[in-house]
This record gives C-alpha cells, structure tokens and sequence, in this order.
C-alpha cells in the first residue's frame, strides 16, 4: 500500500473516565505511530503519579502539557487543546486508547483520498487488544417525516467480534463516528465553532458529527485504522472521583436537556432514553469490584439489598458532589505551571 501523503497532523489526547491506562497509552502512541505528529496534551488533575510521569514525558518527548487546577469536561478539555492548533488536521484521541501500527496514516490517507471532513478508525473495546467492535461507523441524525422529529442513533457492528465483522467492513461514507479517536480536517472548526461545553457528559460525539455534516461537511469509516479503548471495569480507587465526576446524574440530566433542546427534540424520544439508560449504568461500574464482593460475603439476595440502601444512594451522593463542586470550581483553566514543551 502506497505511503499517505505528507500532510500536518496535531494529536490532542484527554481524559475519559480515568487516569490509570494514560501511561500505557501514551507509551503505545509514540512507540506504534510512525506518521510524523505534533502533540498536545491536556491533564484535568490527574494524581501526582500520573502527573509527574506526564511531566516528564512532555520534557522527554517535547510535547505540549497542559495542566489544568481540576477536573474539566472533555470537551472544555478539548477547546483548551484545539486554541494551541494550527495543523491541517488533528486528531481527537482519549487517555484510554491503544493505537495500532498504520493507524495514522490510514486515517490521513482516507481523508486526503476523499477530501472527508472527519475520519474515524475501527473502535474496538476490552482486551485483549482489536477483539470486539465497539463502533464502525453508524447513525447519527434527525428523522422528522412522522412530523415528530426523532433522534436516530445508532453504532454500527456493536459487540460484534472483529473476525467476524471483518469482511464486511470496508471504507465507507457514515454519519457516526467516536471521539475515542477521530481525525477533524482543522478548516471544519471554524465553520462550526468550538466544541459544545454545555455537554458535559455525552452524546457529545453525536452532537459534534451533526454540527459537522449541517455544515455540509462529510464523515468517514476508515476501517484500514484501528484502535482499542481500554475500558473500565476496573475502576481504581485513584480514579473514582474523577469517574463519578463524569458520569452522574446531574451532569447526564443537563446534557441531555441541553442536547434535546439544541436539536428540538422531546426530551421522551427513544434515543434519548437509551443514552440516558446507558448513562446510568456506566456511572454504576465505579462500585463493580465492591458490589461483587458483598455478594459474595452475604449471598445475591441479601447483596442486592445492600446495594439498594447502601451503594446506589452513595453514587448519587458522590458523583452529585463532584458535579457541583466542579461547577463551583469555575472555569477549570490552566494551571500555571503544568506546561511542557
């Protein structure tokens, strides 16, 4: 296969829902990418382990580190990267994705040859690494031919093995892709502008493919790049506060209200209801490991009970806490001295 053409990418990376798969990914990032690529870190008040090993990458690497005082919404996370942006393309990538050898220059060589607006890889999920389909392209738009408009919404391939998906996946148009791992053509920004903070949680990656393709702006599935989000369970003790921070309730209830509203839609359409559905039961991974364990001490039943007096109003509580805190806390800027080069 032919080599891409040259073309300058900026690689901006931000937290997901954890901290402790960051230096993996990091590491898989410069030792499995050979395309050349500016990078621009943003850390949202990583632990200081994490924060020390970042530092001192970014001084090894000479990579641009931004430190912010707290906690911040992915996508304030990545407003604050795409200011430091002046590449042709960038690429949006989570702390939590492993990449795999090509995958850079399937993604450029995609949108070079289509002139894409937006290209988006083969998503896998778990481990081991490029197993199981997490998103191949999908759907992403508003059906309002009933006269009621609804959300259509919908990844393709989910959780199917990708032996099996394989061959039937091939480039292709889509209207669907993730910010688990996206490449933006720049230009693109300017016309829809920056990124919706009012998101705060998801469907921020439906929103954004809307915006784009209202726009007139074309997406892509190139299914030549693929990488793999390391996803939780587990989620370590180090990471609970900055998981329960970005899934819960209230965060979930005010992006969706804001979502529905942007687009018109009832707040009651399916689609939004199984978003928020998912929503909730992600927020309930942060207490697998100790759910599992009352089961086990004191028997199923006794343990469901357990959970409904004892860890479902403790989530609440907690993840309520975090999400006003972090209102409180304001913008969530830069912290002066987290910057590397």
């Amino acid at each position: 296969m032919s080599s891409p053409p040259r073309a300058d990418v900026t690689i901006i990376v931000v937290p997901r829902e954890r901290f402790s798969v960051s230096g993996r990914a990091l590491a898989a990032l410069y030792e499995r990418t050979r395309y050349p690529f500016s990078l621009v870190y943003v850390d949202t008040g990583s632990p200081r382990a994490t924060r020390r090993r970042l530092e001192a990458e970014a001084r090894e690497r000479r990579f641009t580190l931004i430190r912010t005082k707290g906690y911040v919404t992915p996508n304030r996370a990545r407003n604050l990267a795409l200011a430091r942006v002046k590449s042709k393309y960038v690429v949006s990538l989570d702390n939590d994705v492993l990449v795999t050898p090509g995958w850079l220059e399937a993604l450029v060589r995609c949108a070079e040859e289509t002139s894409a607006t937006v290209v988006g890889p083969l998503t896998c999920i778990g481990e081991p690494e490029g197993t199981i389909v997490h998103s191949a392209g999908g759907l992403a738009h508003i059906d309002d031919r009933s006269g009621v408009r609804r959300l259509i919404h919908e990844n393709h391939f989910e959780g199917a093995r990708v032996e099996a998906a394989r061959p039937l996946l091939r480039r292709s148009p889509t209207e669907l892709v993730e910010f688990h791992c996206m490449l933006v053509r720049t230009e693109v920004l300017a016309r829809i502008g920056p990124l919706d903070e009012a998101i705060l949680n998801d469907p921020h990656h439906v929103d954004f493919c809307m915006m784009v393709r209202e726009v007139g702006g074309s997406i892509y599935l190139e299914p030549g790049s693929v990488v793999t989000q390391i996803a939780p369970p587990p989620v370590p003790w180090s990471d609970l506060a900055f998981f329960l921070q970005r899934w819960n309730g209230p965060a979930t209830r005010r992006s969706l209200r804001h979502f529905t509203h942007k687009w018109r839609i009832r707040a009651d359409d399916p689609s939004i209801q199984r978003l928020a559905e998912w929503l909730v039961h992600r927020k309930h991974l942060a207490f697998r490991g100790s759910h599992r364990a009352v089961r086990s001490i004191v028997g199923w039943r006794i343990g469901q009970m357990v959970e409904r007096i004892c860890f479902v109003p403790l989530e609440a509580a907690l993840s309520g806490a975090l999400f006003y805190a972090l209102q409180r806390g304001g913008s969530g800027g830069p912290a002066p001295p987290g910057r590397g080069r």
